[in-house]
């Protein structure tokens, strides 16, 4: 049983401002895990304050300094890892392989990307007479979300730190236990005092005064779109800068080739992959319709070859975090039913054996209309839609036909035709082949959010821009 009932502030350990705590459920066994204090207004206010009173010292490290700050982060992580691997499966269902994998492993490739950006990155450059100088934006509110808690930590906390930003972290109240290990790993470190900040807590009573804050100069904030409206109206009157990135319904397109058989196969299990639980997670599989017999079988094939059951043991597939969760998406698998897709695989209820955990049995529909509710909702969890596509036109057009515009991916051997239509789907993250690159932009268009993340791009948001004009004389 965890227990967590300080927050870091101002690089010590205190206590919150009330009594309240949160029961924090392990989704395997739906019993408790452990619990961890809730923070309140007067939390934040304190955090706030620390950040920044630290700010200006922080802001004017030189770069060297800040570098060697994440290097020892990067030292400290390493000596940490069996234990963030170890909390990620107990508060949020990761199977063992994935958290001790590619969760953590993610965490720490973020931190080695920043630390290569931040020594090679030009905060000055000379134009003309005038001199632009890129300068970190202030005290920054991050706000992260539950499925891949490291990730989304890492691509904030660590581009703040590095471009001289000082931040309040609030994690998922759902996986508090990553977080809390990440600060004493931050700790451990000696990040100076006030430059990271932990308070714990739920939406109303820490991301609302955190995001609404009139000392803090940008909020990120990782969630659904709903949560991600509300951060915005509750950061407009002080005119703060918001970053968000949110929800998805991301296409697959798989072009008409020997391949396709194995390219579904793999968009099967990389949906799966924690549970589905991936706001990139590429849903829309599209096919051509000449083909959907094909894509059926092979779906049919890679969805009954996933282990699932207790994360902690050798399983592909684990539970996912939340009884909320596993509820909204059991009503979405019989929506789709209801609608007239046809199931290919899974459906509702638990896995057979498993009568405890939020587990959901790895779900294919295929004859689905573009539509349907379960091809236009975000499910969050381990369901695939086949969609049939005319021709290539065709597709590209259900590609972008969705409120969201987060992620893509175009799978087949023709890499000239799999480059033109990456270039056509309107959204922020597109693949070919499911590449991957930690230098590589993440963000969406449309209602998928704004900024972007990872790489030096991670850089920009945490800057202002500021034109000197007559630095130096024209010539």
């Amino acid at each position: 049983m965890r227990t967590f009932s300080t927050f870091y502030i101002g690089g010590k350990w205190i206590e919150p401002a009330t009594a309240a705590t949160f029961e924090v459920i392990n989704p395997a066994t739906e019993e408790v895990a452990g619990t961890v204090a809730l923070g309140s207004a007067a939390d934040v206010d304190r955090a706030v304050a620390a950040a920044r009173s630290a700010f200006p010292a922080w802001s004017a490290t030189p770069v060297a300094e800040r570098a060697a700050v994440l290097r020892a982060i990067g030292d400290e992580y390493e000596k940490r890892k069996g234990d963030l691997a170890a909390a990620l499966t107990e508060e949020m269902g990761a199977p063992a392989a994935l958290a001790g994998g590619f969760q953590v492993d993610l965490g720490a490739g973020h931190l080695a990307t920043a630390i290569g950006i931040l020594e090679e990155f030009s905060f000055e450059e000379q134009r003309g007479a005038t001199l632009v100088v890129k300068e970190p934006i202030g005290v920054c509110g991050l706000i992260t979300p539950w499925n891949w808690p490291l990730n989304q930590i890492a691509v904030k906390v660590f581009p703040a730190l590095a471009t001289g930003c000082t931040v309040v972290l609030k994690p998922s109240e759902q996986s508090p236990f990553s977080g809390q290990i990440f600060a004493e790993i931050l700790d451990a470190a000696g990040v100076p005092a006030g430059v990271f900040n932990l308070v714990q807590g739920d939406g109303p009573n820490v991301g609302v005064p955190l995001s609404a804050h009139p000392d803090v100069d940008l909020v990120s904030f990782t969630g659904s779109t709903r949560a991600g409206i509300e951060i915005a109206r509750n950061a407009a009157p002080s005119v703060k800068r918001v970053t968000q990135e949110l929800g998805g319904k991301s296409p697959n397109i798989v072009l008409d080739d020997d391949d396709l058989p194995a390219n579904v196969g793999i968009a099967v299990g990389t949906l799966m992959n924690n549970s589905g639980q991936t706001c990139s997670a590429l849903s829309r599989m599209l096919v051509p319709r000449h083909r959907v017999d094909d894509a059926v079988a092979a779906a049919r094939e890679a969805a009954a070859g996933l282990t699932v059951g207790d994360p902690a043991g050798d399983v592909a597939v684990g539970p996912v975090v939340s009884g909320t969760q596993f509820e909204k998406i059991q009503a979405l698998i019989q929506r789709g039913i209801d609608e007239g897709a046809t199931l290919v695989a899974g459906g509702t209820g638990r896995p057979d054996g498993l009568d405890r955990g939020y587990y959901v049995k790895p779900t294919v529909f295929a004859h689905v209309t573009n539509d349907m509710t379960i091809a236009r909702e975000e499910i969050f969890g381990p369901v695939i839609t086949i969609i049939a596509y005319d021709d290539l036109d065709h597709a590209v057009e259900l590609a972008n036909d969705t409120e969201y515009g987060l992620a893509g991916n175009v799978a087949g051997a023709d890499l000239e035709v799999a480059r033109s239509l990456a270039r056509r789907i309107r959204a922020g993250w597109v693949s070919i082949n499911d590449a991957f690159d930690f230098h590589c932009p993440f963000g969406g268009y449309r209602k998928s959010g704004n900024g972007r993340e990872w790489g030096e791009f991670g850089f920009h948001d945490y800057l202002e821009i500021k034109g000197i004009l007559g630095y130096a004389p024209e010539g």
